[in-house]
């Protein structure tokens, strides 16, 4: 009597599910889980240095916006427009140079991305050595100069030190964005160009009428993600002026580190994580509104 074996393998649904199951249970176990365990702390009372806990609803999100959170919120809102702004134009313009071919153009480049692979603390302690008041380069320059004639403590006062977190947020951040738009720049026909010149335009209303209109979804995306990433910087601005003076520079990130590790008021921190997040999910939401418009113009295009 002979036995007929019927062998089954994995449909494609089943095979997808087979290896894209071990990498959301890992996805859940790294990120998912201690994120939601970390807002969940905004609803109890917890203390980094005892393990009990008692449910205190919304309590602490109250205390939050009563105690620090607008403020907070609008330094980091400076700080983090303040960066991008300076950033894409600084960005922009080196893209704009890199894109004429000048001479020893990969050297260059070379060169521009430096502050962009070199670690944020580290820039961080390079910039905190320039605004140093008693031996920063600023200063002896500025003397050199003959501008000033004393030297001045640049990250003691709350404008110019919030001025300072911007510039070297944005020496750090310009690299990144002048490689976003030269890539951008070899996609702008050079027919329109060509076209523009022999009617007439100069430089300045090419660049105005061709180039940053072929350009403008590029802008978007680049002005959104560079907030994000700003929104959630910590070592550049805790290393420069731990959020000081008098609490000028404290940003969200700076904030929730203070309550989390100094304060010790697990609670407070997470109901301040929790209103961060929710800032967060408003550009992301933004992010993937701006990135599927741009993905539907290219289509009908």
């Amino acid at each position: 009597m002979s036995r007929t074996v019927k062998r089954r393998g994995f449909s494609d649904t089943q095979f997808a599910i087979f290896l894209v199951v071990p990498a959301m249970a890992l996805f859940a176990l790294v990120s998912l889980y201690p994120l939601f365990s970390s807002l969940s702390l905004a609803f109890f009372e917890r203390s980094l240095l005892s393990s009990d806990m008692r449910f205190v609803g919304v309590s602490n999100i109250v205390r939050v916006f009563n105690a620090s959170f607008l403020p907070v919120l609008w330094n980091t809102i400076v700080f983090s427009v303040g960066s991008v702004l300076c950033s894409t134009f600084l960005g922009f313009i080196a893209a704009l140079l890199l894109n004429r071919g000048i001479h020893g153009q990969a050297v260059l480049r070379g060169i521009l991305l430096f502050p962009w692979v070199t670690p944020s603390a580290v820039v961080a302690f390079i910039w905190l050595w320039i605004y140093n008041p008693n031996y920063g380069v600023l200063n002896g320059a500025l003397r050199v100069m003959e501008v000033i004639d004393t030297n001045v403590h640049w990250l003691g006062s709350p404008t110019p030190a919030m001025i300072g977190l911007i510039v070297a947020k944005t020496w750090s951040t310009f690299p990144w964005m002048m490689t976003m738009f030269l890539a951008g720049l070899q996609t702008v026909p050079r027919e329109l160009v060509e076209a523009s010149a022999i009617d007439g335009a100069g430089p300045v209303r090419r660049l105005w009428y061709v180039t940053i209109p072929h350009l403008r979804n590029l802008f978007a995306v680049v002005l959104l993600l560079g907030t994000i990433g700003n929104f959630q910087h910590f070592e550049t601005i805790y290393v420069l002026t731990e959020g000081g003076p008098f609490g000028s520079t404290t940003t969200l990130a700076v904030e929730m580190y203070r309550r989390a590790f100094q304060s010790y008021d697990l609670g407070m921190a997470g109901a301040l994580g929790l209103l961060w997040m929710v800032v967060l999910s408003v550009l992301a939401i933004a992010y993937f509104w701006v990135s599927e418009r741009t993905a539907r113009r290219e289509g009908a295009i």
